[in-house]
């Protein structure tokens, strides 16, 4: 069986656009991906890469372009919840080690609708414990059993593997798809990713 797999961060406001539009693809192809949560900035540092704030900031008319393909794919997508975050960047290891967490507990689409909601909905500064505790409490999850957990030795493991494996694999940012070991990278890709899937059909 195919195996496919979404590779994200909280972090990345391109990560919640893809994750929006993801169920749409798996519906159209009969396929769930898989999901690996990552630590970015722990992929950017094994990797020497930066965010696009940082990348292009040198670079004339660079980032006004990357705001305009999201605002294209936003408008495409009509994902008119999304609100950048005002704290952008935010630090997302508790988050990440959330991830983790959830995944092993058997809720990580609640917990995934929880903080993509509190980052990139109604956004809040998700690097401060108390707000993630309080933010997640607000979405029906339990905040405090959730990031004590998050302490746990071998969820820290399982993030950090995670991490460098996906950088073993070839990742060098997010949101990342895996189709097999075929790598696409970015939302503008999930189109070829959709279109792999079709042709192991064929």
């Amino acid at each position: 069986m195919l195996k496919c797999e979404f590779i994200f961060d909280f972090g990345s406001p391109n990560s919640y656009l893809a994750w929006k539009v993801l169920p749409e693809l798996e519906g159209r192809v009969g396929v769930t991906f898989d999901y690996t949560p990552v630590l970015l900035g722990g992929i950017f540092k094994a990797t020497g890469n930066a965010s696009p704030v940082v990348a292009f900031a040198g670079i004339k008319n660079k980032l006004d372009y990357e705001m305009l393909e999201m605002r294209r794919f936003i408008s495409k997508y009509k994902l008119s919840k999304f609100t950048m975050n005002p704290h952008f960047p935010v630090n997302t290891l508790a988050l990440m080690r959330g991830a983790i967490v959830a995944q092993q507990n058997n809720f990580l689409p609640a917990y995934m609708e929880a903080v993509m909601h509190h980052m990139w909905e109604a956004p809040k500064k998700m690097d401060d414990p108390e707000i993630i505790i309080a933010a997640l409490d607000d979405s029906g999850l339990d905040g405090a059993h959730i990031a004590a957990q998050t302490q746990d030795a071998s969820v820290k493991a399982m993030l950090v593997a995670n991490t460098e494996n996906a950088v073993k694999r070839g990742v060098f940012g997010v949101p990342s798809f895996f189709v097999g070991e075929e790598l696409f990278f970015g939302k503008d890709k999930m189109g070829n990713a959709e279109e792999t899937i079709l042709s192991t059909r064929d």
